[in-house]
Order: C-alpha cells, then structure tokens, then sequence
C-alpha cells in the first residue's frame, strides 16, 4: 500500500500505537503529525501547531534542522552502526571529547546508552558497584521528594513514590527521600546526609529543576550546601541534567551554577537536537579506574545493542555546533530574558500563583483552589484550550509551563505570551 488516507491513518495509529499518559478510550483525539519545521509541526489536515514544549522538551533547535539533517544523512552513507564492544569510531570518540571539554573539568569518561533513564541506571549501577568493588556495602540511594527520573525500574526508585509508580511499590529499592533545600531547612538536611553517609552509596538529584514535578525550582546555593557534605562524607553525587542540559537554564549546564561539582552527570533529551533516542552517563577518573582491572568481577555489566550508534552521535555532533553559535546563544539569552519580564507581567494575575523562570523554562501554576496536582482536571481543558489557538502547550495538571525551542522568534513569544494572557482572562472569574 503506497498511499494511506486521512482516516485510515487514523485507524492505523489507533490500532497499532499505545501512546504514554494517554488513556486508550480517547485514542480518537491522538492528532497524526506528518511534518514539522522550525518551531511548527503540522497535522494531515495541513493545520500547523507552534510546539512550545520542544516535543517533551527534546527540539533544541525546532523541527527538521537542515545542518543536523546533512550531519545525519552523512554519516547514514558511511556508517549507521557497528557494535561499540572491542570496536569504535571518530563520531563517537569525537562526541566524547566535545561533550567532555564543556563540563566540570573532573568529567573524564563518557559510557553510552540509548535514552535518559538507561543513563540514570548506568549511573545507579556505577555507584552501587563502585562501593562493591572497594569491599564496601553502601546500597542506599539519597534522592530529592518529588523528583523524577525516568521510567525504567531503578530510575522509578529514586523517583516520587506516587500513583505511577504504585504497581511496582514491592519490587522498588531503598531510597531515602529528603527536601530540596532552602533557607529554612538547609542545616536539617546536611545534618541528615552526615547521618546516612557510611550507608548511602550516592545522592540523586536534578539541579535547580524538578521537571515533571511541575518544574519546581529551587537555589543554587543551597544544593551548592548540600553537594559540599556529600564531598566531605564520600557520598557520590549524580546530577541528572537530562532535561536541564544543552542550555535550558540559560547556561550551558546548570553545573555551571555551581561551584560544587558532581562524580557523574548524566544527559539525553536534547542531546541530540531531538533527532533520534541517545544517552550519555560520564563520570570522574576515580569513579572510571574502580573498573579498570584484569580482574573481571569488577567489570560494569551493561550495554545496549544501539550504543554509541553512529548516527545519533552525528546528531548530536551537529546539535551542539548549533548550540555553541553565538546566534543561538544569543537567542537563549533572549528568551531569558522574554519569560522573566513575563513571569513579572504574570505575578498580578489574579488566576496565577507562583510565576517562575530560569533560562528558557518559564512556569506558573493556574489557581484552581484545589492546590497543585498532576491529576487537576484543569490540565487537560487548558491543553485543549490552547490546542485550539494552534499552540501544544502541555500542562502538568494546572502547572503551566514554556520549553521552547530555541529558534523561536520574538513575534512567535509575543502570540504564545499573548494567548495564555487571552486564556486566564477567559477564565478569571470561573468557579474552576
């Protein structure tokens, strides 16, 4: 068949794709993406759509970027894969040393895998297995409440125990969960790491912000406090950059904030531009030469059929000659700039609490009444409210946020800016 219809398009994602967070009876309102370009994707109606979230904050760049295209088209024609055990190649050793020079200058190594909760695990593993082969039994883990870390079984245990969770409550391991610093609790929880230190083998955590939380934001300086016990109490430390990396938070990594530095970081989603799946785990030396010895035990078991694939690291490759430009840094610096004069314009909104921004990431909570929540009904009517207007805006609940790609104009901000204006007016005086 050379040729499908609208609706049989329609009937064929029905049938075939189980599509995440989306409950199967309402299937019928998955909207078929054919194209996209620049910030615009377009449906097969020709109905296009500003994606304002970066599709699930991964588009750096915006859609079908023509430099990572070619990058990718390239590298299709010299090499799309070779296993990465007893064997490499330039795109992936070129990858490693790029990535490796715009880090803490104590990030040495880089392992690959293929997506952001595989580089969680890889990391969990690391540090699990670095005690194990210093003859140390230290099988805790410290994570922040209301973190998340991915979806796979050891990224949900270091993840918020909550209803997504639940059906794997029993097969989960022990994680202490403790507050995100501030003020008010800072001396409480250095005292709690202090405590725990000869039983934890690592603290988990998202630098500055918690993403699917509901883009919760907290300070540098207190997770600066914080990272500075676990360094005196040999407490590994994971930053998980996933969402955070690559610019998000107006600096290249939110490391970058930080005078205290992590033993492993770990990123994806925009990684590669948001061209294709890819993962990336690096650590310091001490962490690498725990592994490094004839004796096989102490080897770190884990691999994946597409690591280090050729055409996700010419992605990727390609995706951070874009970031590096001074148009792009310059953009990112603008749209910081754009969402904290908003967050300003926002705070007197009588339908909005908590108006917030860091780099590109902007957010506010919609006031319901009914606190804030994942599951508030008002999320989904938003989504749809702004689907209308041509805008994917997708809430966390009645948690409203901005991830936009970065090529995004000033004219394109003042329309998204001017519709969620137009959107709380509509419903100011609401019983929500």
């Amino acid at each position: 068949m050379n040729t499908i219809t609208s609706s049989g398009l329609r009937q064929r994602d029905k049938a075939v794709n189980w599509h995440p967070y989306t409950q199967m009876k309402t299937a019928d309102d998955i909207i078929p993406v054919v194209r996209g370009k620049g910030i615009y994707l377009y449906d097969e109606q020709g109905k296009q759509y500003m994606d304002v979230v970066s599709s699930w904050w991964v588009t750096l760049h915006g859609h079908s970027h023509p430099h990572i295209a070619q990058r990718v088209f390239e590298q299709l024609n010299t090499l799309e894969q070779v296993i990465f055990a007893g064997f490499t190649h330039e795109p992936a050793t070129q990858l490693s040393e790029n990535l490796l020079q715009l880090l803490p200058s104590a990030q040495k190594k880089a392992f690959y895998s293929d997506n952001g909760s595989t580089a969680v695990e890889v990391a969990l593993k690391m540090c699990i297995q670095y005690a194990h082969n210093h003859g140390k039994k230290k099988t805790k883990i410290l994570a922040f409440k209301n973190a998340y870390h991915g979806d796979t079984f050891g990224a949900m245990s270091v993840s918020e125990k909550s209803f997504w969770t639940k059906p794997f409550e029993s097969m989960l391991f022990e994680v202490v969960f403790i507050d995100t610093p501030n003020a008010g609790n800072l001396e409480y929880l250095r005292l709690q790491i202090k405590e725990l230190a000869d039983e934890v083998a690592c603290f988990i955590y998202e630098p500055l912000v918690q993403g699917a939380a509901g883009m919760l934001m907290y300070d540098a300086e207190h997770l600066n406090s914080l990272m500075a016990v676990c360094r005196k109490e040999g407490v590994l430390m994971i930053q998980d950059e996933v969402f955070t990396g690559f610019g998000r938070t107006g600096k290249l990594f939110a490391a970058d904030y930080l005078t205290e530095k992590p033993d492993i970081m770990c990123f994806s989603k925009g990684l590669t531009g948001g061209t294709m799946p890819m993962g990336i785990t690096t650590c310091t030396n001490s962490i690498y030469n725990a592994f490094l010895s004839d004796d096989r035990h102490k080897t770190l078991f884990h691999g994946h059929s597409f690591t280090a694939n050729p055409l996700a690291c010419a992605a990727a490759l390609a995706s951070m000659e874009l970031l590096l430009t001074e148009e792009t840094q310059m953009n990112i610096q603008y749209i910081t700039q754009r969402h904290s004069e908003f967050v300003n314009n926002l705070a007197s909104h009588s339908q909005v609490e908590n108006a917030r921004s860091i780099g590109t990431i902007l957010a506010f909570d919609f006031k319901t009444g009914n606190g804030t929540s994942y599951f508030n009904e008002i999320g989904k009517i938003l989504y749809n409210e702004f689907l209308q207007r041509g805008i994917i805006m997708r809430p966390l609940g009645n948690v409203i946020y901005l991830v936009p790609p970065y090529c995004i104009t000033s004219e394109e901000l003042d329309f998204v800016y001017r519709n969620i204006l137009e959107v709380l007016d509509q419903f100011n005086d609401k019983n929500i």
